[in-house]
């Protein structure tokens, strides 16, 4: 049941991740953009250029603003990234009790030594 959940909660994120690419990308070049002309007021030297560069800030940061909806995107992506990483958790676990069982003594040799090796 818990699977069952994890795929419906996926699905969902997947498809509002979907429907919001096009203003994730916008958002994206805007604030890229809107930081270069951030950048470009502060090096300006004269007062018409950074009069023309807070203008142009100004443009941009509309234009950020009208991509605000792409932040649900964003928290669509991070919700199917932990959903993803749930998922392949519940089967790791089956994958790492198989290998604790085996009777091997090289196993518990090899993780000391990997533990040696990470202090050192």
């Amino acid at each position: 049941m818990k699977k069952f959940g994890l795929f419906i909660l996926g699905g969902i994120a997947a498809i509002i991740l979907i429907a919001n690419l096009g203003p994730i990308a916008l958002f994206a070049l805007s604030i890229a953009i809107l930081y270069y002309a951030f950048k470009g007021f502060m090096k300006a030297d004269t007062s018409l250029s950074k009069v023309a560069w807070a203008i142009l800030g100004l443009i941009l940061l509309s234009i950020t603003a009208s991509n605000v909806p792409a932040l649900a995107g964003i928290m669509a992506a991070i919700v199917l990234y932990f959903v993803y990483k749930k998922w392949n958790e519940e089967q790791g676990v089956v994958v790492e009790n198989k290998a604790t069982e085996t009777k091997d003594p090289f196993v518990n040799f090899e993780k000391e030594w990997a533990e040696l090796k990470r202090n050192f």
